[in-house]
C-alpha cells in the first residue's frame, strides 16, 4: 500500500475538506526553508487518527504510514488543540448534520463511562466502581439517534450528577440553519438520564432552563423501562470505546486527553455525515 493511499484511507477527501480550513496558518520563514520539511497536516492527522483507533503509544506509530514521527503528531495534536481545532471540527460537523435534517432534539440523553488512566494524570481520580483504582470518566450528551452533542472529562470520582449543568451550559450548540441569523440550539426538548441523575438540584436546573424531565426515580421506577429509551447513549459510550486510546487512558495532559475526546466525538458525528440517507419505502 503505498504512502498517499495510507492516508487517504485514515483522512477521507471529505474529512479532510472540514479540518483544513481549521488549521491555524503557518508562518513563512524569514530566510527560506531550514531545517527538515515539515510533514504534511493531512498526514500528521491521519496520524493522529491511526494512534486514536489502534492505542498504541505515540513512539510506536509505524514509519511506514506516512505520517512522521509519533512525536510530530502529538505536537500537531496539542497545537491544535491550543488553537481550538478540535471542538470547532466536532460543531462544523454538528452544523452539517443539522442542516441535513439528521439530527433529533426531541429527546436526548446523558450518560458517563469511566476508564483506568495507567499512568494517572489531570483530571483523574479514584474509581468508586473500580476498587479505587485511579482513572476518569466521560460525560456525554446525545441526540435522539446516539450522535454525541457534547462530552467533558473529569476525574471517576466525580459524580455524575454535579456534572449536568456543566456539560449542558458548555454546549457550543448547533446552528440549523446555515448563513442564516439566530443562535445556536442548545437545549433538547426532553432529556433522559438514570437514577444517578435523581436528585433535586438536577431537576430544578432543567425546569429552570425549560427542558422536559425524565429521569428514573430511585426505589419507584424499575430501570429497564427507562432502558428502552437510553439505550442509544450506552451504544455511543461503545462507539466512544471502540477508540482503543480512550479505552485505556495513557495520556497524562488534560489538553491531550480532551482533544482525543472531542476528535472521537467529530468521526463518529462525520460517519453518519458520510452514511447515505435512507430511501423512503
Amino acid at each position: 500500500m503505498s504512502r498517499r493511499s495510507c492516508v487517504e484511507r485514515l483522512v477521507s477527501d471529505e474529512l479532510w475538506a472540514l479540518v483544513e480550513p481549521l488549521l491555524p496558518k503557518q508562518r513563512k520563514p524569514k530566510r527560506g526553508r531550514t531545517g527538515r520539511p515539515r510533514v504534511p497536516d493531512r498526514a500528521a492527522l491521519a496520524g493522529i487518527v491511526f494512534v486514536l483507533r489502534t492505542g498504541i503509544s505515540w513512539n510506536a506509530l509505524p514509519p511506514e504510514l506516512g505520517c512522521g514521527s509519533g512525536v510530530t503528531c502529538w505536537r500537531r495534536l496539542r497545537q491544535w488543540q491550543q488553537a481550538g481545532v478540535w471542538q470547532e471540527l466536532h460543531r462544523v460537523v454538528l452544523d452539517r448534520l443539522a442542516q441535513r435534517d439528521l439530527l433529533d432534539w426531541s429527546r436526548a440523553a446523558v450518560d458517563s463511562v469511566s476508564v483506568r488512566a495507567k499512568r494517572r494524570g489531570e483530571l483523574t481520580g479514584p474509581s468508586p466502581t473500580d476498587r479505587g483504582k485511579v482513572g476518569s470518566k466521560y460525560h456525554v450528551l446525545c441526540d435522539r439517534g446516539g450522535l454525541p452533542l457534547h462530552a467533558l472529562v473529569t476525574g471517576a470520582n466525580a459524580h455524575d450528577s454535579r456534572m449536568l449543568a456543566p456539560l449542558l451550559d458548555t454546549n457550543p450548540g448547533v446552528r440549523e440553519r446555515a448563513g442564516r441569523p439566530g443562535r445556536p440550539r442548545r437545549r433538547p426538548d426532553k432529556l433522559h438520564a438514570d437514577k444517578g441523575y435523581d436528585y433535586p438540584r438536577c431537576r430544578r436546573y432543567l425546569t429552570k432552563r425549560g427542558i422536559g424531565v425524565r429521569i428514573a426515580r430511585r426505589g419507584i421506577e424499575d430501570s429497564t423501562r427507562l432502558g428502552r429509551v437510553r439505550w442509544v447513549v450506552e451504544r455511543t459510550m461503545s462507539w466512544l470505546l471502540d477508540f482503543r486510546r480512550l479505552a485505556l487512558r495513557y495520556d497524562r495532559a488534560e489538553s491531550t486527553i480532551t482533544a482525543l475526546l472531542s476528535l472521537a466525538c467529530a468521526l463518529i458525528c462525520h460517519r453518519r455525515l458520510t452514511k447515505p440517507k435512507p430511501k423512503p419505502k
